[in-house]
């Protein structure tokens, strides 16, 4: 059997996307995502919070074009990559390593879990999705199941 390799995150853009392209043509997205986590101290009761970082590299073509267009600083991002550590090294000739998500072609995917710009509050339900255009909901009666 062989081993998994997944990354899931649900955070925070801390910039905006950088695009860059790669010597063969092919565009290439990085960015930081900040993941929270909260908690009670028990002891003291107080409220405290701890932040990571992480890494995300997009190599698919249109995640690339769907980052470029609607990702900025601060958004709400879902992603699913793999992890992937690379090693490079310095101006000052020592080795490094850096550890990234990565999505590639058929390989992780990005949901923008923003709340859409410019949609009438009618059109959107209480949990952020459309509610499926101007029709109102079904009464209980017409619900087909």
């Amino acid at each position: 059997m062989s081993g998994v390799n997944k990354a899931i995150i649900l955070g925070h853009v801390g910039g905006d996307p950088q695009i860059r392209t790669a010597p063969n043509g092919a565009r290439v997205a990085s960015f930081s995502v900040a993941t929270t986590k909260t908690w009670r101290d028990k002891t003291t009761n107080e409220r405290k919070q701890s932040t990571e970082w992480h890494r995300v590299v997009v190599f698919s073509e249109g995640l690339v074009k769907v980052l470029e267009q609607f990702v900025h600083k601060g958004s709400k991002l879902y992603v699913e990559g793999e992890m992937r550590t690379r090693k490079w090294t310095d101006r000052a000739g020592v080795d490094r390593f850096t550890t990234e998500i990565v999505l590639a072609d058929f390989v992780g995917q990005v949901v923008l879990l923003d709340r859409r710009e410019g949609i009438p509050p009618a059109a959107e339900s209480a949990d952020g999705y459309g509610a499926g255009g101007d029709a109102p909901p079904p009464a209980d009666d017409e619900v087909p199941f």
